[in-house]
C-alpha cells in the first residue's frame, strides 16, 4: 500500500469512527497497519488506533500500539514524532494507574528538544503528569502541573484542554476536601495547614483571588501557631502571585520581603531562588534598573549556591527543558552534555579538588 492509498484508508477510517462506526474504522485502520509501508502513515494510524482504545477504555490494547508507535517514530527519527509516541505511552500508564511511569514518560517528553509539537502537546505533557501525581497523591506536584497546563491552555486559546484541566482540578479539590475533613477529625493541625494552602492555590490558579485570600490567611494562622516557617513562606509567595494577578506590585514586593526574610531564616536556597526570581519579573516590569540588578546577582548567587547549574555549559538547570543526569558524586549536568563530554571524571569536583583548603 502506498503513501496515497495510506492517507485514503486513514480518513476513510476517521469518517467512518466521527459517524459512530468504531468497530468498521477499527478494521480499516488494522488493514492500514498490516499492508502499508509508510512509516510516517503507519504512525498516523497508530495514533488513530491509541485514541480509539482510549476512548474505549481498551487501555491494555491502548498500550500495545502506543509501544508499537515509539518503536515507529524511532524509525523516522524525528523528534516531533518522538514526543507525541511519548505522550501516548504515558497516557496509557496513566490510564492503568502506572503512575511513576507515567511521570517517567512525560518527564522523557519534558526533556525532548525544543520542537513544533512541542508547543502544542506541552500543556498534555504537564496535565499527564499532574494526574499522575494526583494519583501518587503528591498534591503539592499535582497543581504546580495542573498550573503549567493551564497557562498553556490560556497562552494558545486551546478551550478542550482548558476544559481537561478543570475537570482534573475538580477531581484534586475532592481529594484535598477529603483530606481535610480526616484532618479535622484528628486534630492534625499540619495537615489542615496544608490542606488549606492547596485550597488557596487551587483557587488562584482558576482566577478566584476572592476565595483564595482567606484561604491563604488561614492557613498562615496556623501555619505560625505550629511555628512551620517554611509553610509560611510558601503562603506568602502565593500571596504575593494574588498580588500581582490584581496588578499591585508593591504590595506583592511586601509579602516577597516577608518570605524572603523567613526563607534566609531557615536557610532554604530553593525559596529564596524563587522569591528573587520573582522579584526580577516585577522590577523589569516596573523599569527599576538597580533593584532589578540587585535581584538577577542574588539569583544567580543562589543557583551557584545550590549547584542548580550544569558545570559543563554553565546554564542554569530548569531554565530550558531539558533531560538531566546525576552523576555518582551526586553532581547534577545536562544529559547532552555528558554525552558530549570526553571525559569521564565530574568537572564539578575537578574544579572543588583545585581549590586551596580541599581535603
Amino acid at each position: 500500500m502506498g503513501q496515497d492509498q495510506t492517507k485514503q484508508q486513514i480518513e476513510k477510517g476517521l469518517q467512518l469512527y466521527q459517524s459512530n462506526q468504531t468497530e468498521k474504522a477499527l478494521h480499516v485502520w488494522m488493514k492500514v497497519l498490516e499492508k502499508s509501508a509508510d512509516l510516517v502513515g503507519r504512525f498516523r494510524v497508530l495514533g488513530c488506533l491509541v485514541t480509539a482504545h482510549s476512548e474505549m477504555g481498551r487501555y491494555k490494547e491502548m498500550l500495545k500500539f502506543a509501544v508499537v508507535q515509539i518503536d515507529t517514530a524511532r524509525e523516522l527519527e524525528d523528534a516531533d514524532f518522538l514526543l507525541e509516541s511519548y505522550l501516548n505511552l504515558a497516557r496509557s500508564n496513566e490510564k492503568l494507574c502506572e503512575f511513576h511511569k507515567t511521570v517517567s514518560y512525560c518527564k522523557t517528553c519534558l526533556g525532548l528538544p525544543g520542537t513544533r509539537a512541542g508547543a502544542q502537546l506541552g500543556g498534555q505533557v504537564s496535565l499527564s503528569m499532574g494526574n499522575a501525581f494526583l494519583g501518587l497523591s503528591l498534591f503539592q506536584k499535582a497543581l504546580e502541573s495542573f498550573e503549567k497546563a493551564l497557562r498553556y491552555a490560556h497562552n494558545n486559546d486551546d478551550a478542550m484542554l482548558e476544559c481537561r484541566v478543570c475537570c482534573s482540578l475538580g477531581s484534586f479539590y475532592a481529594q484535598v476536601k477529603e483530606s481535610m475533613k480526616i484532618a479535622l477529625q484528628h486534630g492534625d493541625r499540619p495537615l489542615q495547614a496544608l490542606c488549606l494552602l492547596c485550597f488557596a492555590d487551587i483557587h488562584r490558579s482558576r482566577g478566584d483571588l476572592e476565595t483564595a485570600f482567606p484561604r491563604y490567611d488561614s492557613a498562615m494562622s496556623i501555619m505560625t501557631e505550629i511555628g512551620n516557617r517554611l509553610g509560611q513562606v510558601q503562603v506568602l509567595l502565593g500571596v504575593a502571585k494574588c498580588w500581582i494577578a490584581r496588578k499591585a506590585l508593591d504590595k506583592a514586593l511586601d509579602a516577597i520581603e516577608k518570605a524572603q526574610d523567613l526563607a534566609e531564616e531557615v536557610g532554604n536556597k530553593l525559596s529564596q531562588l524563587k522569591l528573587h526570581c520573582l522579584s526580577e519579573s516585577i522590577y523589569r516590569s516596573k523599569g527599576l534598573q538597580r533593584e532589578l540588578r540587585a535581584h538577577v546577582v542574588r539569583f544567580h548567587e543562589c543557583v551557584e549556591e545550590t549547584e542548580l547549574y550544569c558545570g559543563l555549559c554553565g546554564e542554569s538547570i530548569g531554565e530550558r527543558n531539558s533531560r538531566l543526569q546525576a552523576l555518582p558524586c551526586s553532581h547534577i549536568f545536562h544529559l547532552r552534555c555528558l554525552q558530549n563530554n570526553a571525559t569521564r571524571s565530574c568537572p564539578n569536583c575537578r574544579r572543588s579538588s583545585m581549590k586551596p583548603g580541599f581535603v
